[in-house]
This record gives structure tokens, sequence and C-alpha cells, in this order.
């Protein structure tokens, strides 16, 4: 399993554990406090991306914008999982939750398509997933809410609707919020995560 630089905050008993992914040159600083604000109490683990890209922090390498080296994000994946294992044997919690970013989510996403039984909910902003997952109904015992920009040149929109349409195939409950930018976390995301938590 690999061994994480990360921050974590040790939560009250029968506490939510949230698990906080950056995006691509963020730290494990990055949501952390957010993720205490939003769930008070919560168990928080924030673990940074092992991989640098030109001195940036990724969860998983990549070829390109929007290209993946998907043999390196599926050692990183199943890495990934083990390390979220532990810690929810470690835990025990009765909600998972895992809340990333750009980078951030699309390893949340790819977890949570290999291992549905990991995150009982998934909030991700901003992703990109240019691959086409295969079924998954363990995708339908999770919440998701998927937050991203109209205008977003990272993660373009038609491409964050075919995943919310993919999630939506599997009974997947997913609740989506669009703004009119671009590839910026803006306030209505944030709210939109306070609406979703409970």
């Amino acid at each position: 399993m690999t061994d994480y630089i990360l921050r974590e905050t040790k939560g009250v008993p029968g506490a939510p554990l949230v698990f906080t992914f950056h995006g691509t040159g963020g730290d494990e600083t990055q949501f952390h406090g957010l993720a205490e604000q939003l769930w008070p109490g919560a168990h928080v683990v924030s673990p940074r991306g092992d991989v640098s890209e030109h001195g940036m922090n990724r969860y998983f390498r990549r070829t390109g914008e929007g290209v993946y080296d998907m043999d390196d994000l599926a050692r990183r994946r199943d890495a990934m999982a083990a390390f979220i294992r532990s810690k929810i044997d470690a835990t025990k919690p009765e909600r998972v939750i895992a809340l990333g970013y750009s980078n951030g989510a699309n390893i949340a996403a790819a977890v949570a398509f290999e291992e549905p039984g990991l995150f009982t909910d998934v909030i991700a902003m901003h992703p990109l997933i240019p691959w086409t997952p295969d079924p998954q109904p363990g995708l339908a015992n999770t919440r998701w809410l998927i937050t991203a920009g109209e205008r977003d040149p990272i993660c373009p929109a038609p491409m964050t609707r075919t995943l919310i349409a993919y999630l939506r195939d599997q009974n997947t409950d997913v609740t989506e919020q669009w703004h009119p930018g671009g590839h910026e976390l803006v306030q209505t995301e944030v709210q939109a995560i306070q609406d979703f938590r409970t």
C-alpha cells in the first residue's frame, strides 16, 4: 500500500469519514479545511498525489491535456483503493464521502468505478473521464454530486454530461450543479455541496 503524504483529522465516533482529493498542483491542504467545516466532527483524510508533473502534484500520469496513461491510472487507482480501505477498516464509519476537484475528482471516480462499495457519497468537482467505464451495478448504492462549468476548457461540458448519463444508466443517485464559467470553483458549487452533504 502506498504511504501518502497526508493531512488527517481524527473525528468523533460515528462521524462520517471524508476523503479530499486535490486538483493538479494542489496538495493535502487544498480542501482539508473545507471538509472540516462542512462535516464538523468528521474524520477527514487528505492524501497528496504521489505523481509529479513538472513539479505539480497529481494522482496519476498523463501524456497530454486530457490524455491519461491508463496503465498508470489503474495502478494508482488500486493503490488508492487499498489506502482508502485501510482507513475505512480503522474507522468503521457508516458514511464514506469522497470530495475531489479536477484530477482529484478523477481518481475518486476511478476508484468508485472499480470498487463502488468504498464510498457512499462522491462529490466530483469538474471531473474529466475520457474513457467509457464498464457497467457497474454497485454504483446504484451511491450518491453523487457533479459540479461543472459550462465553458470549462479543461473538462468540456459534453464529456461531463456523458459521465452524468453513464452514472444515471447505473441507477446512481446523481445531482448536478452547473455554473456559466470555466474550470474555476465558484460559490454556487460550495452551496451545492452544503445542500448535498446531509
